[in-house]
């Protein structure tokens, strides 16, 4: 049966189940909810709500999950002092690995200056964003892969639900390590305005924030306008960390880059070969080179990039009968940002004793000199838009429906200035030549200062590259209840989406060239589209029995069809079983999927020639006895061979790649203390096991594996991934393109506390998160050694084991005081040696307060500390940027904001 004979059987199957079904279900209206885990309601509500929660399309009369999940409502946002929705969750204990942040723009996925969430530390590719229960598009300078948080103002966020579970079989793909449900606020009655301001201890990165709000609540409708402007200012590099660190002769030293400005190199002899040692040019002359000369590179970077983002939001919606309503949501952001970066160097320049530029009588090999004349920085924008309209009502028969169409475009673009134009440097730099050609000034680059402006006009440039990242879909659901059973109501839920996603990135012409000084890039344009329909349903199957006040299981089956690989089944079980008024036990098990998004697919090959290690090279000498030998002599390569230079390799996307696999369980217990009234402790057990996983393995490890596997029957011994000159021995060609390789394995137990004490007027909440990583494995390919990640901290972020996030307030009148405890566990440095200097880095605590006054129903003031104690970032071997790892650490130290609130 074709594809789509299968989603229309099964659509009408789900409409004939809506129209016959007699049974009728309460209302659906909207309900608030405080940041605790998502548990059983133990009292029976005399106005029963319906509502669904992440993970769910089902309404139910409770907020029950068989998932553990985190909720933060706008009040708990509002405590913690949190400017935007990429700070808030990347402080949650479930946060690690890469993602992107203010203070690491030069190593953020999805376009400079872009933010993101990464859940179970599995990749922020992994854990899918939702605005309002659907999908968010990804956005950045051009063909993304994952959400910037940059775009959804956190001014109008009503709550936000966190679910730690695959949820593929009612979301659909990329649902692997959890789902994000960004949930704003539906209505707005009257004006509201929010100011706020910051700056740092040091009287830097100051940042200010406007919030404006205007909405109307009438008889058949309301709608709102909100919008935001945020500011961020920049802070310098060097006041944070005032060189890079490296370790020599047991001891922290500051480091840096061999390339001067000035220069360094080597005389040479007129064959070429150096003379004496390495010496370093000044304006007039030279002098010896040593280590102790290197470039502090940080003088050129900031610690916080600065930030400027306009958002717009607006939500309206109308009833157009008594039992149906239109409605519509539009979303727009502007971001711009502004990165310093080093000055590119150039190398390889023989500047011959003959130039009136060398004071010397010998020819002079310039190999590395920074271009200081020529500060570089990276010129980001970024606008991203939305809209969602679409329509919902009940039926007669009590169920519930919805069908909207979502629209999102993002458009951004990434400019560079003063990058090198190979071409034109190579003429510039042409000492025979370009003295007789007036078009090409003579580069003169003996000693800092030495490059006039017209020189470094001739061969710099502005390089330019722009892309965007389109969504459409077409979504349909309906629930409701089907068959009254003896242990309570059976329901229902299904619905059908049809979406396309599309990502283009325009390389600057120069850098599709190769001409550009940076890496070669072809354009990407690529675009898939998916066809998806889902069913769920609850079952009761005890209640009110022993030890069983009631039990339900849940099941939900999703069908993918993507044009790009064809069809895909996954499918959720859940149990939730209500032992008492006390105890609740919870588990799911589950698969999910995520499809290559257009870079893997789409992204260009660029082929160049690689340094690579050929096992067979002089293979006669290897142990007869082992696979290599033997399998080097069955591939008929000569006996005298040596590998010599570098090896033909084609790297990039891969239209080939198959989609990610995921297995997923999680197993937990819900515990109300009833001999202590107010408290409840949840503790959710989870391994997630990803097969398929996309990764690119180097050529060295290819071959390596192939050679070393028995009568070479490793999947990388076939002649896609290398083909061997059967006269020479060489290899003439080597694949290291993104492959379906990789397999890992994640495990870890989250434990959460939550306790409320109402004294008299004082009333307190208390909220303690607790997370333990047991195992992140990961190997890369088949037969390759497994990389234990758990515990340790490196180039893409931190794994530690423990992480526990506390939030404490007391409430008495108008006064609020709130304080936040967020510790991050110890790690080791998964890249340096036992016994160096910052092999691993302690655990370290960062205290966060804040005091709140309610002065009257319309006005409030609030004032905070961050980092109250000035907690410094820690160092160790691996850092990305300031000596530390700039996606765990705070890098600004201790800062302050005063805000207020004004409702009319």
């Amino acid at each position: 049966m074709t594809r789509s004979a299968v989603m229309t059987s099964m659509a009408i199957s789900l409409a004939s189940m809506a129209t016959f079904s007699g049974i009728a279900a309460e209302a659906e209206t909207e309900a608030m909810f405080p940041a605790s885990a998502i548990k059983p309601q133990v009292s029976t509500p005399t106005t029963i709500e319906r509502i669904a929660i992440t993970g769910s399309r089902i309404q139910r009369e409770e907020m029950a999950s068989t998932a553990p999940m985190t909720v933060f409502t706008a009040q708990d946002i509002e405590k913690t002092g949190a400017t935007s929705v990429e700070i808030l969750l990347q402080r949650m204990t479930a946060s690690a690995g890469f993602a992107g942040n203010q203070t690491n723009a030069y190593w953020t996925e999805g376009g400079y200056g872009s933010t993101q969430v990464n859940l179970r530390g599995l990749g922020v590719n992994r854990t899918l964003v939702l605005l309002n229960g659907r999908r968010m598009l990804n956005s950045g300078t051009g063909a993304n892969s994952s959400v910037d948080l940059n775009t959804i103002p956190i001014s109008v966020v009503e709550r936000i639900e966190v679910l730690k579970d695959g949820a593929s079989a009612i979301y659909g793909a990329d649902a692997v390590a959890g789902v994000v449900n960004i949930i704003t606020r539906q209505q707005i009655d009257g004006v509201e305005f929010q100011a706020r301001t910051g700056i740092t201890e040091q009287n830097d990165g100051e940042q200010y924030k406007l919030d404006l709000a205007l909405g109307h609540i009438g008889e058949r409708g309301s709608g709102y306008m909100a919008m935001s402007y945020d500011k961020t200012q920049a802070v310098d590099m060097l006041s944070r960390a005032p060189c890079p660190l490296e370790e020599v002769n047991g001891e922290l030293v500051c480091g840096g880059s061999s390339a001067l400005p000035g220069g360094r190199g080597h005389f040479i002899d007129t064959n070429g070969n150096p003379i004496g040692d390495p010496i370093m040019l000044l304006p007039t002359g030279s002098t010896p080179y040593t280590s102790s000369h290197k470039d502090n590179t940080y003088q050129y970077f900031n610690a916080v990039q600065p930030n400027e983002r306009v958002n717009l939001f607006a939500y309206g919606e109308y009833d157009l009968t008594a039992s149906s309503q239109v409605f519509a949501e539009a979303m727009y952001t502007h971001r711009s940002s502004q990165l310093p970066a080093t000055p590119q160097s150039v190398s390889g320049i023989v500047i011959p004793a003959w130039h009136e530029s060398n004071p010397t009588d010998a020819d002079f090999l310039l190999q590395s000199r920074r271009l200081a004349e020529a500060p570089r920085q990276f010129n980001i924008q970024a606008d991203t838009w939305r809209l969602v309209t679409g329509f919902r009502g009940d039926l007669d028969n009590g169920w519930q429906w919805d069908a909207a169409v979502n629209f999102g475009s993002n458009r951004g673009s990434y400019e560079v200035t003063n990058v090198i134009n190979k071409a034109r440097l190579a003429e510039a730099t042409d000492y025979s030549s370009c003295h007789f050609d007036p078009n090409v000034p003579c580069a003169d680059f003996w000693g800092a200062g030495s490059l006039t402006p017209e020189m470094l006009d001739y061969f710099l440039f502005n390089m330019r590259d722009s892309g965007g990242n389109e969504q459409f879909s077409l979504t349909t659901n309906i629930t409701g209840a089907l068959w009254q059973l003896p242990a309570g109501m059976m329901s229902f839920a299904a619905g059908l989406e049809h979406r396309n996603e599309k990502g283009w990135n325009d390389p600057d012409p120069l850098k599709i060239s190769g001409e550009a000084n940076t890496a070669q890039q072809d354009p990407i344009d690529g675009r898939y589209t998916a066809d998806e329909i889902y069913l769920e349903a609850l079952l009761p199957i005890l209640s009110d029995q022993p030890f069983a006040k009631s039990v339900e299981l849940t099941a939900a089956l999703r069908y993918s069809y993507f044009d790009t690989f064809g069809g895909d089944t996954n499918y959720k079980m859940g149990l939730l079983w209500v032992v008492n008024d006390a105890v609740t036990l919870r588990a799911t098990r589950s698969t999910a999927f995520r499809v290559p998004n257009i870079p893997e697919l789409f992204g260009g090959i660029d082929q160049g020639s690689m340094n690579t290690t050929d096992p067979c090279s002089e293979w006669v000498k290897l142990d007869p006895s082992s696979n290599r030998y033997a399998n080097c002599m069955a591939s008929n390569v000569p006996t005298n061979y040596k590998q010599e230079g570098t090896t033909l390799t084609d790297r990039g996307g891969n239209a080939k790649l198959e989609p990610e696999e995921a297995n997923t369980f999680t197993a937990g217990i819900v515990w109300d203390l009833e001999f202590i009234e107010g408290l409840n402790i949840t503790l959710d057990y989870y391994k997630i096991e990803i097969n398929n996983a996309i990764n690119s393995v180097n050529g060295s490890s290819k071959l390596a594996a192939c050679y070393d596997s028995k009568g070479m029957t490793h999947p990388f011994c076939s002649d896609e991934h290398f083909v061997r000159d059967a006269m020479t021995g060489n290899i003439t060609y080597l694949q290291t393109q993104l492959g379906n390789a990789a397999n890992e394995v994640v495990s870890g137990v989250d434990m959460a506390m939550f306790y409320q004490k109402e004294m008299g007027s004082v009333v307190t909440n208390t909220t303690w998160e607790l997370s333990y990583l047991d195992q992140y494995d990961l190997q890369t390919y088949a037969g390759a050694p497994v990389e234990s990640r758990a515990g340790t901290i490196g180039y893409d972020g931190s794994y530690t084991k423990w992480r526990s996030n506390l939030y404490f307030d007391v409430t008495n009148d108008n006064w609020r005081f709130s304080y936040n405890i967020q510790y991050i566990g110890a790690a080791d440095d998964q890249y340096a040696n036992a016994g160096e200097i910052g092999d691993s880095v302690d655990a370290i605590t960062y205290h966060n307060a804040q005091v709140h006054y309610q002065m009257d129903n319309n006005i409030a003031f609030t004032a905070g500390i961050d980092n109250l104690f000035d907690k410094q970032a820690p160092y160790h071997q691996s850092y990305t940027d300031g000596n530390t790892n700039t996606m765990t650490y705070d890098l600004m130290g201790r800062r302050y904001y005063v805000g207020m609130k004004w409702a009319l």
